[in-house]
């Protein structure tokens, strides 16, 4: 590999740290180099560049987890008859922009901090709240911007009508994760 073809490759690097390894292949192969995309990324590697992603805290704790596993070792040997009676619900924030993460990065030791290797953006993004609820043969959906306990509480005074109804007065297991808005005192209170 000439070292023209390797520094054209470097160019294209840092002049966007913010493409992708495939990105990066097609415009040094479009420029006429013969290589293969393990070649294109065994070069940056060999550049000194790495590829980063931001810092995300962990979902769920260590209690957290271990009141998970322990209710689905409980949970092992159900029948398909007993699950039948389970209402699962859950939400989840889906940002419109790039996502919760962020975009990954390529950069080299001590650049963390290089104005090359950052990027503006949106400090409260646009994002839309879904929250969910799912039983065999039954599904339903509410969008909100926001969902916070009266909220919550207000999903929950029109859903469990209709799933009594669904569930023929059966014994209804309602299933939510322990979001604070599912945990907070007026929701058991309610």
């Amino acid at each position: 590999m000439h070292n023209r073809e390797n520094r054209s490759l470097e160019r294209l690097v840092k002049q966007n740290r913010f493409k992708n390894m495939g990105e990066f292949h097609k415009e040094w192969t479009e420029a006429g180099v013969k290589a293969s995309r393990a070649t294109t990324h065994r070069r940056v590697k060999e550049f000194g560049y790495s590829c980063h992603i931001p810092l995300v805290k962990p979902l769920l704790n260590h209690r957290q987890c271990q009141r998970r596993l322990t209710w689905a070792k409980e949970k092992k040997k159900w029948t398909v008859a007993q699950w039948s009676k389970v209402l699962f619900s859950d939400e989840s924030k889906f940002c419109i922009s790039f996502g919760n993460q962020g975009p990954r990065f390529w950069r080299k030791g001590g650049e963390a901090h290089s104005p090359s290797c950052l990027k503006s953006s949106v400090k409260f993004p646009q994002s839309v709240m879904i929250w969910g609820a799912m039983a065999p043969q039954w599904s339903t959906v509410f969008l909100e911007t926001k969902v916070i306990a009266p909220v919550y509480q207000e999903i929950l005074v029109h859903l469990l009508p209709s799933a009594d109804q669904l569930f023929n007065d059966a014994d209804l297991i309602f299933q939510q994760d322990l979001a604070p808005v599912h945990t907070v005192k007026s929701t058991k209170t309610w």
